[in-house]
């Protein structure tokens, strides 16, 4: 690997930090006291998933995690019965909800 490069990545360092100091904090990835193998695997698993998730969501949409799930949280649907008939009222969503769920509809344009 030429000098150049190895500069370059050590540069990217940060990227790599920053998903630890995520999944530490808003992920909640914590150490887990799994014996075996398999469940080690598993929670290693739905750990990245998430982070890749997450990443994906911040990419999309340029917030952060905890803002994103803090602008969405108070989303909620009311599904009422009344004399037999149901009726499902769906929340109302202001702007800034509907240009956060607009751009995960359409993923950013790959470079």
């Amino acid at each position: 690997m030429p000098p150049a490069e190895v500069i370059a990545s050590y540069h990217d360092l940060w990227h790599i930090e920053a998903s630890f100091r995520l999944s530490k904090t808003d992920l909640a990835a914590r150490p887990i006291f799994a014996r075996t193998r398999d469940a080690i695997e598993a929670h290693l698993t739905v750990v990245f998933a998430a982070l890749a998730l997450s990443r994906t969501l911040q990419n999309r949409t340029g917030m952060s995690l905890r803002r994103f799930l803090r602008t969405l949280k108070p989303l909620r649907s009311a599904t009422i019965e009344i004399n037999g008939v149901i009726n499902t009222y769906p929340p109302s969503i202001d702007p800034e909800i509907k240009a956060i769920l607009t751009a995960l509809e359409h993923p950013p344009p790959r470079h």
